[in-house]
């Protein structure tokens, strides 16, 4: 099969188109002929060799762990997937024609590979900070780099649970927040007051890196309200980096709830061919997406 590899840490041109031995569906796990990919920037910041709390990366490696696809093996004492299911979720080394999924949910009606690929590390992510923030019904919580991936996430997830949201992003993705519900206004000289203007801040959210954590922790009055998955000097201002996932069952579940509901859709910014993935590294970490990238496989 083919799939993307890189042997050292670097810039995108480490990243490499391979034959590779097809992998396995070993007990409590499914394979998929994958249809499409993910890119999260967890990708890239694992390709550039950043410490994000995760196991050690051995090389050299794949990457990738969001993918959409066709069940295609079903490993020893899975229950209720068929191969031939179409199916989403997570697992490993996903940037290929087949991966192992360690979870993973059938793909809700009407949504094409291309789409499904974008959610479930997004949707994991977007419900673990919103837990470890603490936020409420109610409250109002800040949302720097609101427009990406897992901020498209937070919002609509925020808006369902009855939490406002202040949301910043360029000035091109300023009604895209306000179409998620959210209050939008734009970074750059001046957003601590644009921000403060609007009313108070219960908590605070990073997405970005965009060195604004000692701003969310002013904004906020509590460095414990503020959480980044951006910038790994948070620790250094008592801010929470939060890096390690969580229930990705759980968040594919409540995914196809809020789909089926019509409370969620996070559109593809843009799609990639498997050997495009080091361009797809370079849009996503230059930002300003809006929405999410993959690389189209199948």
């Amino acid at each position: 099969m083919k799939k993307v590899i890189f042997a050292e840490f670097g810039d995108p041109d480490v990243l490499h188109l391979i034959d590779a031995d097809e992998p396995h569906a070993g007990p409590g796990r499914i394979r998929i002929a994958v249809r499409a990919a993910g890119v999260n920037p967890a990708d890239w910041r694992i390709r550039e060799g950043q410490v994000l709390g995760a196991h050690p990366v051995e090389l050299p490696s794949g990457l990738g762990l969001d993918a959409a696809g066709v069940v295609d093996e079903v490993g020893e004492g899975v229950h209720g997937v068929a191969v031939g299911d179409r199916v989403f979720g997570e697992g490993a080394n996903t940037y290929a024609e087949f991966a192992v999924l360690s979870a993973w949910a059938a793909m809700p009606d009407g949504l094409t590979f291309e789409e499904a690929a974008g959610y479930p590390s997004v949707m994991e992510t977007a419900l673990r900070i919103l837990h470890e923030v603490g936020v409420r019904s109610g409250q109002r919580l800040l949302v720097s780099g609101a427009a990406g991936g897992v901020g498209s996430a937070v919002l609509q997830v925020a808006r369902d649970r009855g939490i406002a949201v202040v949301g910043t992003a360029g000035a091109a993705n300023q009604d895209y927040l306000r179409g998620l519900g959210a209050t939008a206004t734009t970074y750059g000289e001046g957003w601590v007051e644009r921000v403060r203007r609007l009313g108070r801040v219960d908590a605070a959210l990073d997405l970005a890196g965009a060195g604004v954590i000692r701003d969310l922790v002013e904004l906020t009055g509590d460095p414990a309200r503020v959480v980044s998955i951006a910038d790994l000097d948070a620790p250094a201002h008592g801010v929470r980096f939060s890096g390690v996932a969580g229930s990705v069952p759980r968040a594919l579940a409540t995914t196809v709830d809020l789909i089926a509901r019509g409370r969620l859709h996070i559109p593809v910014a843009r799609s990639y061919p498997l050997a495009g993935a080091a361009a797809a590294h370079i849009d996503s970490r230059a930002g300003h997406t809006r929405g999410r990238r993959v690389l189209l496989v199948g």
